[in-house]
């Protein structure tokens, strides 16, 4: 039985934090190109890209790159050039969004399909699987059972990734065009300004305020979700068909991207021992950490497991606040004035903590530690602390544990050779090398050793043969049958930088080689009879030619080329704010809300339609309207 190798995916906003996320256990990172990545403010130049690839290919981790907005017409020809750089550089995929790259005149370079291809339509799933991709991602509403159903429609030609932690869109991906009618600022085009996390107020059709069932403010933050966290699902999702575990969090600072991929390393790990030889991971190297990874402490907003039961779609909201509320440490005793408070802390805390607290309206509110006393803590002047003894405290900055993961020594990942030292017939010595990788390799020194050794050398040559501190490596084991023959330690260092350089020229020269991009199977009538609107996001003349040579019929541009009139659907989600607030239109209570429903907010107002055929909500509002 050949086993299936899984990979956990580790974003990165930059190279250090790339480089750190390899370091504590990623399989493969993905990246942003210089530009036209949906993240913006994470592009990274071709220099540190290449510094990248060149560290992780030596574990044989993977380097993927977002090149995922939408494009113009006026930008083809540089999108073209920047992926021949990217793959001069090495770069292992490219993550796109538009449909036009498939036509351009590119290496062969091997693609993945973006989440922003909003694949919720099971019928374009199907259709972007055969588009010639060799990855692509599953929707994150889906259930375990609709990837095992996907998986075994595509089977193993085409790996399925599913995102597994972080921040979630509430809109399908690919999907949400709010930020784009109401403010200019496309998602489509990296800029998303995350309408779904402004407040908003809950109001009926006539505008009045709606009080919601569970007797809070109507003015709430309605469409943030908490965070994903699948960290106990990864077994369940490797056997229903998931094959690249993702981590969202291009923006995420380096503390965060050790501490998540460390925790899902970790837990991979687990997967990979209990499956009995089914599964293996897919890059190499062992890491060793000097902290513990608890994803708890890291930025989220409550964690949630979404859709993936199928049956639970309740409990999946952040209403009260998009920011990181932090973990419960205690209670205020008492306040004395303006600056100190007394506090029953479950934990330890630290001069420099941040610390936050809801008032009575569930707002949230946020402060800083600059002393700790005993059990007295004071804060600055004018700081927006709590008046009342019996507030819960939450600490959302545990200084300490950032100071930790800000050390250069929190992790190292290296690759366990085995060495065997032996004199041949000449009395020269000779290295024997292997790895964990499958490579080896076997160097003879140039130099004679007739001399006898006084004492016992086999400590003193171990010593000298695990010096691999400026390597990928790290001695595991050491086979010594060099017997009484003196060898100077200036030889056995020579012999020791062969044999490693030795062992990088057979990985190099057996390490496998990049997958080169699928063919499209397309008969050519898939989309024949169907209307594409500006949900496809068509936004150049390649986009257009893609969908019109499989039958399709454009009916509207994308809308950062096409300004749309009029009300239009700007979101679609599986999220419904009336089953999240017990007055789902299909059960007894749902006379607990009006029946119409809207979100009122500075820029615009939004309507809220119910699909309760489908089980979703659709958010509607009228183009430039304040």
């Amino acid at each position: 039985m050949n086993s299936i190798p899984l990979e956990l995916l580790a974003p990165a906003r930059n190279a250090d934090t790339a480089l750190a996320a390899i370091s504590c256990g990623a399989d493969a990172v993905y990246m942003g190109a210089p530009a036209f990545g949906a993240r913006a403010a994470a592009g990274n130049s071709i220099e540190d890209i290449r510094r990248v690839v060149n560290a992780a290919h030596p574990f044989g981790v993977n380097v993927y790159i977002a090149l995922n907005t939408i494009l113009f017409d006026s930008e083809l020809e540089e999108v073209r050039q920047l992926i021949c750089e990217l793959y001069d550089a090495g770069v292992d995929a490219l993550i796109i969004q538009d449909p036009a790259i498939l036509s351009l005149d590119i290496p062969p370079i091997d693609l993945h399909a973006s989440t922003q291809w909003n694949t919720n339509d099971p019928e374009r799933l199907r259709l972007v699987a055969r588009a010639g991709f060799s990855q692509l991602v599953v929707p994150r509403e889906y259930s375990l059972a609709q990837i095992a159903e996907i998986h075994r429609e595509l089977g193993d030609d085409v790996s399925l990734e599913v995102f597994v932690h972080g921040a979630l869109c509430v809109s399908h991906s690919g999907g949400c065009h709010a930020g784009q009618v109401l403010a200019g600022r496309s998602a489509n085009r990296g800029a998303c300004p995350q309408v779904c996390r402004l407040s908003f107020t809950l109001t009926d059709a006539d505008g009045r305020p709606v009080a919601p069932p569970d007797g809070g403010s109507a003015e709430r933050h309605w469409l943030s979700l908490a965070d994903m966290n699948r960290l106990d699902s990864l077994a369940a999702l490797a056997d229903a068909g998931a094959r690249s575990f993702k981590i969202e969090g291009r923006l995420k600072s380096e503390s965060y991207v050790k501490n998540v991929t460390a925790a899902y390393s970790n837990a991979l790990d687990g997967v990979v021992a209990r499956s009995g030889g089914r599964y293996v991971r897919s890059s190499h190297g062992r890491t060793e950490l000097a902290f513990n990874p608890d994803v708890s402490k890291s930025f989220n907003r409550s964690f949630t497991r979404y859709f993936l039961s199928g049956s639970d779609r309740r409990g999946i909201s952040s209403w009260n606040t998009p920011k990181w509320t932090g973990i419960p440490v205690g209670k205020v005793k008492a306040v004395y004035g303006r600056g100190a408070l007394v506090v029953d802390a479950s934990v330890a805390l630290s001069n420099g903590d941040g610390l936050g607290w809801f008032d009575a309206d569930r707002r949230f509110h946020g402060f800083r530690i600059n002393r700790v006393e005993g059990s007295t803590i004071h804060v600055a002047a004018g700081a927006d602390i709590p008046r009342n003894a019996g507030v819960e405290l939450y600490r959302n900055n545990d200084v300490s544990h950032e100071a930790a993961m800000a050390r250069s020594d929190t992790s190292r990942r290296a690759i366990s050779v085995a060495m065997t030292l032996t004199v041949d017939e000449h009395n020269r010595p000779c290295i024997a090398i292997s790895d964990t990788r499958g490579c080896r390799a076997e160097v003879t020194s140039s130099a004679e050793c007739h001399d006898w050794a006084q004492t016992d050398q086999s400590a003193a040559r171990r010593n000298t043969a695990a010096r691999l501190g400026d390597t990928v490596y790290t001695l595991a084991e050491f086979d010594d049958k060099a017997g009484d023959t003196f060898i100077p330690a200036s030889v056995l260092t020579a012999l020791r930088r062969e044999a490693v350089a030795a062992l990088d020229s057979q990985w190099l020269a057996h390490r496998p080689q990049r997958r080169l991009r699928r063919k499209p199977a397309f008969n050519g009538d898939e989309l024949k009879g169907r209307k594409i609107g500006f949900q496809a996001n068509v936004s150049n003349v390649l986009a257009r030619k893609f969908y019109s040579d499989l039958g399709a019929e454009l009916v509207d541009d994308a809308v950062e080329v096409k300004a749309p009139h009029g009300e239009v659907e700007v979101m679609t989600t599986d999220y419904c704010l009336r089953r999240e607030l017990g007055a789902c239109l299909r059960s007894h209570s749902a006379s607990r809300l009006p029946r119409e429903l809207w979100l009122k907010a500075p820029m615009g107002r939004l309507r809220l339609h119910f699909d309760c055929d489908n089980c979703r909500m659709k958010i509607y509002t009228k183009a430039n309207n304040k």
